[in-house]
């Protein structure tokens, strides 16, 4: 089996201006993420998905591949992530399973890749997809009708009101995508329903989209070399 740790690396971000080779903790942004799949045992190979050439050298410097440039229609805010995946495995005709790695979850590890690639191999799934618990419960969530008035986002089970009580619910953290080949290409996606779903802690699910998370993240990377 021939694993691909794809990054996607585009340029022109607007949240956090120039994000992907920002300095995070004395390293480029892009950097937290390929050191981890470095570190990782069962990855073959790691390519960075970018449309900018500046990108694209930063990341050959950190050890990365960039065999090939993404083109500028998979390079905008509204491309799916699917499609560059797709792209990608075009390329690269020789991959077995595509592991996609998104750098805006810096605090992944290369332990976090090897466990869901294991999880994968030992319960003879087709994809796994990485999840922590969810900050708000949906059993708690409401929508406003055209008066106003609150609607249970989930009106048929029971009312719960005792935190203790409520049944474990995950949200995507956005760390890790894995498929097979064969798999992501009929189905286009990475969460079907027979996918696994890799629980990691929230303190490693960080995903990067605004100053305020930048900022979060820098506190917990100090955090963690305190100790």
């Amino acid at each position: 089996m021939k694993l691909l740790a794809l990054i996607p690396a585009r340029g022109g971000s607007k949240g956090i201006p120039g994000k992907n080779i920002k300095q995070l903790a004395g390293k480029p942004l892009l950097g937290w993420t390929i050191d981890s799949a470095k570190q990782a045992s069962c990855v073959d190979q790691i390519v960075v998905s970018t449309d900018d050439e500046e990108i694209a050298s930063v990341a050959r410097e950190l050890g990365a591949e960039v065999p090939f440039m993404r083109p500028s229609d998979l390079a905008t805010d509204h491309a799916p992530a699917i499609d560059l995946v797709m792209h990608a495995l075009e390329q690269l005709p020789d991959v077995d399973w595509v592991l996609l790695l998104q750098p805006t979850s810096p605090l992944r590890t290369a332990e976090d890749i090897e466990s869901i690639v294991r999880l994968c191999i030992e319960r003879g799934a087709s994809s796994a997809v990485s999840v922590t618990e969810a900050d708000k419960h949906p059993y708690w969530m409401y929508e406003c009708d055209e008066r106003g008035r609150l609607q249970r986002v989930i009106s048929d089970q029971p009312v719960i009101t005792r935190r203790q009580d409520l049944p474990l619910a995950y949200a995507l953290n956005g760390a890790l995508y894995l498929a097979c080949r064969e798999w992501f290409f009929e189905h286009r996606l990475f969460i079907g329903p027979n996918t696994l779903g890799y629980v990691m802690p929230k303190e490693r699910s960080v995903d990067l989209d605004t100053p305020q998370d930048w900022n979060w993240v820098e506190y917990l990377i100090e955090q963690r070399n305190a100790k």
